[in-house]
């Protein structure tokens, strides 16, 4: 276990480091920071020379790999951290000088277990790419397909578990404090940060949940996911199909191939509705330097590290709120806040439903170039300090995935209006999923289950109750009373010598 002056040392050092980007201003300023919060970040800032404008993406990649980590997670909290630091933090875009390809190259070949040359012919040292956890290399197997491999920093690991360590312990004394620090839960944002290092940490979980994404966007032909090669596959390595496209950060050479961009915006849209509506698994990394336009119209992702997940029960409760403040049924979104548990029953639905208009009703139907998403956020937050709304774990990545890809798509198309765009898609949704026929299906599909699980409820009603043996019944016996005594049951014997000490003395006495 680690001690806590060494925890303490690596606070302050790490808090320096923010306070001479004026990462920490915000914190001594909030109403909401507890007071010993405050005197730490004091302490941090003394004699450093603070920029008057925060640089937060600037002072997590200062720090190192796993900062870079913990700020793109906390890039989806801006109630924890406060919305102009969330924006600021989703630059982030993992991007660190690359190791030596020696390096990379022992690391691939004590993983793989055989010679490299039996299974790459050709692997380019210069890496295409280089993040906080692993580099990208492009190569051409012994088979002559284009491919792009991905491998794990050497160390990293180790790098990662000490700062966890850290980030574990601090959340845990911040949110001991209680007040608005306990309803923020920092607990789980750093918990939920640590599930997706060790996801990213094992590269087969990345290659599986691609291949999963790729298998749930097949009704979405314009949306490609690259092939895994699996034989070329482990841990520590990962090998994909090759993709050869612009990135869609690249305007510029987009117009040139001639692409319709308000059309890949669309697309891009609908994809991600697609994901996290329908299938509720979807790429929760979708920056642009991740996606890439295909001829043909088509839109490719790659980086599968962080992936989110959300159950049919909270897709329905999502798209029926989306759905509600795209055509402005704020009654509905606020009766489905306290259907999911979202807002504590003490509270009025229909004030809660008021609070949500004021919110919605000053961004439906505008542009998205038009909008303020900081001061919608912002709004939003608001709500949930007032009516006591606790942070929703699975709705995390959503949350931060979905300002990544109006990030993308307004880029793309300043017009774009997103509630325009994904209305059609979650108005079906919803047909499908809450409509008559739906509800027939889902009780059809619930008495089958039921009827097949019948065989097993009378095996199991077999064994409590099995069938008599070979011996003969035994006799009816006379109930016995039985006394409790101590810890065990003893027959009423002590009953008995004292109805037998009676009948002895009237004996004696006769």
């Amino acid at each position: 276990m680690t001690a806590t002056a060494i925890h303490l040392w690596r606070l302050l050092k790490w808090g320096r480091t923010l306070a001479r980007h004026g990462a920490l201003t915000e914190i001594e300023r909030s109403p909401n920071t507890p007071i010993a919060v405050r005197r730490v970040a004091r302490l941090a800032r003394f004699g450093a020379r603070v920029p008057e404008r925060p640089a937060y993406a600037d002072a997590f990649q200062a720090i190192g790999p796993a900062a870079i980590k913990l700020g793109q997670t906390l890039a989806t909290r801006p109630d924890l951290v406060g919305d102009e630091a969330a924006l600021d933090l989703l630059r982030l875009q993992d991007a660190l000088p690359p190791v030596p390809f020696e390096d990379v190259r022992a690391v691939m070949q004590a993983s793989f277990g055989k010679p490299l040359d039996t299974l790459f012919a050709e692997i380019e040292p210069v890496p295409i790419g280089a993040a906080s956890i692993a580099q990208v290399h492009r190569a051409t197997t012994t088979d002559g397909r284009r491919v792009a491999i991905k491998v794990i920093r050497p160390g990293v690991e180790a790098e990662f578990t000490r700062a966890i360590d850290t980030y574990e312990w601090a959340a845990a004394q911040v949110e001991q404090m209680g007040g608005e620090a306990a309803r923020l839960r920092p607990r789980l944002t750093i918990d939920t940060f640590k599930r997706w290092t060790l996801r990213e940490l094992d590269l087969r979980r990345e290659a599986a949940s691609a291949s999963e994404l790729a298998q749930g966007m097949t009704a979405e032909p314009d949306f490609v996911v690259p092939a895994i090669d699996w034989q070329r596959t482990t841990g520590k390595v990962l090998t994909l199909e090759w993709i050869d496209g612009i990135k869609l950060s690249n305007r510029e050479a987009l117009i040139a191939a001639g692409h319709d961009l308000p059309a890949l915006a669309a697309k891009l849209v609908r994809a991600f509705l697609r994901q996290a509506i329908a299938d509720g698994f979807f790429h929760a990394d979708m920056h642009q330097g991740n996606l890439f336009a295909l001829p043909g119209g088509r839109i490719a992702a790659i980086d599968f590290g962080i992936m989110g997940r959300i159950d049919r029960r909270a897709r329905v409760w999502l798209a029926e709120i989306l759905y509600g403040l795209i055509t402005g049924n704020y009654r509905r979104v606020a009766e489905i806040h306290f259907e999911a548990g979202y807002v504590p029953a003490h509270h009025n639905v229909a004030e809660f439903a008021t609070a949500l208009r004021a919110v919605g009703e000053p961004v439906r139907g505008m542009a998205t170039k038009d909008m303020s998403v900081g001061m919608m956020l912002d709004s939003l937050f608001n709500i949930t300090r007032d009516f006591d709304m606790q942070t929703q774990p699975h709705l995390l990545l959503l949350q931060k995935t979905m300002v990544m890809v109006e990030g993308v798509a307004t880029s793309l198309d300043p017009d774009v209006n997103l509630w325009d765009v994904g209305a059609p898609f979650i108005g079906e949704w919803l047909r499908t999923e809450l409509g008559p026929e739906a509800a027939v299906a889902d009780r059809l599909i619930e008495d089958l289950q039921t009827f097949a699980r019948l065989p097993q409820l009378i095996r199991n009603i077999e064994r409590h109750y099995p069938n008599p043996g070979g011996a003969p019944p035994a006799p009816p016996l006379r109930e016995i009373e039985v006394i409790r005594v101590g810890g065990g049951w003893r027959y009423a014997a002590m009953a008995l010598l004292g109805a037998g000490v009676g009948v002895a003395g009237a004996l004696i006495l006769t």
